[in-house]
């Protein structure tokens, strides 16, 4: 035991070098690090060499068993490498966020998942069509005719709106859509209720989709005195009714829509619903007497109960210059919620069409023969509107 080393701790085994002034390596270890950045050499000045120090005379030089004690400048304390310093989070140069380093492919990728999830596959070919549509808005590339009716705003939005009421809310059954000519002039002749004339629009859309034509409706001159509903209303289709629109429309081969009630129609109290108002002097007789083509009565039972009409304020209505302001069990006094209409079932039925071209041409000039067909289609349409009430179960079912 007497002749074993003693080696000091901390010296990893080497002996001398746990004494001296300066600490041991790993005492160094165990010292907290000093934030001060270690100094660099100017970028500018070439590095110099150290000069080499004179060695030693014999005699100044330690003994080989001495201990040796090290020392070190501050140059040679080793710096941290950049690799091991936290990096700088990494931000673009239009703004700094969480989504400024999301590539492109990224974005894409989740605009096609989210449109597959909203239109379904077919959402690329809807997408070109929309931006064709909206070229050919831009450029003018569009068709319009001498009455203003634009087929493309129609079919991708008016028709696109109004389809989802009629399917969902009031779920419109359509019969006798086979009375419908596939094309050339003809004039249907309906029943109006409603206090707001949302039946015309209905049958519009019902017409479109069952029969694959327009309908051209022939509308009251209030209709087009509105800044925003007349321009829409032209759009859609609608012209003022009148013989000579209608007469040119029919010859052109157009589907014309008429509801000879009018404002009596749809403006009537609740009492009297389903009861059909005078059909006026019978001018759209006239007009298809004239034209040769077919009447088509349509019946319409459902509208009648959208906004139960209660009530009229005509002294309002006189100072606004309306035929009525409606009194209904929910308007006024729901506000803006009194116009939603109620969800009543509506069935729709076409009859027969009533042939005009066997009569002589001077036909229309004859009021009596015009008064016969007028009190014809008004009684198809009254005993029809009779007998699809005994047929519906519930109003709103």
């Amino acid at each position: 035991m007497a002749d074993a080393e003693i080696i000091p701790i901390g010296t990893r085994g080497q002996p001398g070098r746990g004494t001296g002034k300066r600490p041991s390596a790993a005492a160094r270890g165990l010292a907290p690090k000093t934030t001060t950045p270690p100094r660099k050499a100017p970028a500018t000045k070439a590095a110099e060499p150290k000069p080499t120090a004179e060695p030693k005379p014999a005699a100044e030089r330690p003994a080989d068993d001495a201990p040796v004690i090290e020392t070190a400048a501050v140059d040679d304390v080793p710096a941290v490498p950049a690799e091991s310093a936290p990096a700088p989070a990494r931000t673009d140069e239009r703004g700094a966020g969480p989504l400024a380093g999301i590539p492109v492919g990224d974005w894409l990728a989740a605009f096609q998942h989210a449109s597959k999830e909203l239109f379904g596959d077919q959402w690329e070919p809807q997408l070109a069509r929309f931006l064709a549509f909206l070229r050919r808005r831009v450029t003018g590339e569009y068709v319009v005719d001498e009455y203003g009716f634009d087929a493309e705003v129609t079919e991708r939005f008016f028709m696109a709106a109004l389809r989802p009421i009629a399917q969902k809310w009031f779920r419109i059954e359509v019969r006798g859509v086979e009375n419908i000519p596939a094309e050339g002039g003809a004039l249907v002749v309906s029943n109006h209720s409603g206090t707001i004339p949302v039946d015309g629009l209905m049958t519009m859309v019902s017409i479109h989709d069952h029969a694959g034509r327009y309908l051209r409706p022939l509308g009251a001159d209030l209709v087009f005195r509105l800044p925003v509903v007349g321009t829409l209303a032209r759009k859609g289709g609608a012209t003022l009714a009148c013989n000579e629109d209608a007469e040119r429309m029919l010859r052109g081969g157009e589907l014309v829509g008429v509801w000879p009630e009018g404002f009596k129609g749809i403006g009537k109290p609740f009492a009297d619903r389903y009861k059909l108002q005078r059909f006026g002097r019978g001018g759209f007789v006239s007009a298809a007497l004239r034209t040769g083509v077919p009447i088509i009565p349509l019946s319409v039972v459902g509208a009648e109960e959208i906004y139960p009409l209660v009530g009229n304020i005509p002294s309002l209505a006189r100072l606004l210059g309306v035929p009525y302001i409606p009194i209904t069990p929910l308007f006024p006094w729901l506000g803006p919620l009194g116009l939603v209409p109620l969800p009543s079932k509506w069935l729709l039925e076409f009859g027969e069409p009533i042939r005009t071209d066997e009569y002589d041409a001077g036909a229309a000039e004859d009021p009596m023969l015009v008064f016969n067909v007028t009190d014809q289609v008004r009684e198809t349409i009254q005993q029809t509107l009779y007998s699809l009430l005994m047929q519906r179960e519930s109003v709103f079912r």
